[in-house]
């Protein structure tokens, strides 16, 4: 035999409205365990002993959902916990990268100055057989210059002896031309 929601309400120390909640939150509670005698809802055995352990059905339901989000959040947690592994392994191997580029880095610097070094010193044998060069080269030209004017004077000289006058435009125009034949170009 069944209950009325009074009966109900009486029994469990709870309130009318309190019981309605209930039967209102269980899905399909009222067409399963309810039906109309007379003028008042009355309850079977097997809806009143849902209604009785109501609130240890909440507790199993929250307890179970708390479980499930512990077992999410656990869940989530290893996924976060690998993902930092993995993170910590890239930047592992991003740091051992820098440091070998650091190392090749410092390592052509001082190649570039050994370099640098050895062009210094070259250059210095350059400049120094460059002088020697000119210094030579300028013996040259003033042997080359020397026996020009010997042999203009000498040619001077038998003009001279042959006209009696010299010609001095003519004479200006050979010396003219010696000089020009005498670029440094030559020398080479």
């Amino acid at each position: 035999m069944g209950k009325t929601i009074r009966q109900l309400s009486e029994e469990l120390q709870l309130s009318k409205q309190a019981i309605n909640q209930r039967i209102s939150s269980i899905k399909g509670f009222r067409s399963k365990h309810t039906h109309k005698v007379k003028n008042h809802l009355e309850i079977d055995d097997q809806g009143v002993k849902m209604l009785v352990n109501f609130d240890k059905q909440k507790r199993q339901e929250r307890q179970v959902k708390n479980d499930n989000h512990d077992k999410r959040e656990t869940n989530i947690n290893n996924v976060l916990l690998k993902q930092l592994d993995v993170k910590d392994q890239q930047i592992s191997k991003l740091q051992k990268s820098l440091d070998q580029q650091q190392q090749l880095q410092l390592a052509t610097l001082a190649e570039n100055r050994q370099l640098k070094g050895h062009i210094q010193e070259l250059n210095g044998l350059l400049e120094s057989s460059n002088s020697t060069q000119k210094r030579q080269l300028t013996k040259k030209n003033d042997n080359l210059s020397n026996s020009d004017n010997s042999s203009y004077i000498n040619k001077k000289n038998d003009k001279k002896n042959k006209n009696g006058v010299a010609d001095t435009d003519e004479n200006q125009k050979k010396i003219h031309k010696n000089k020009t034949k005498k670029s440094w170009w030559h020398f080479w």
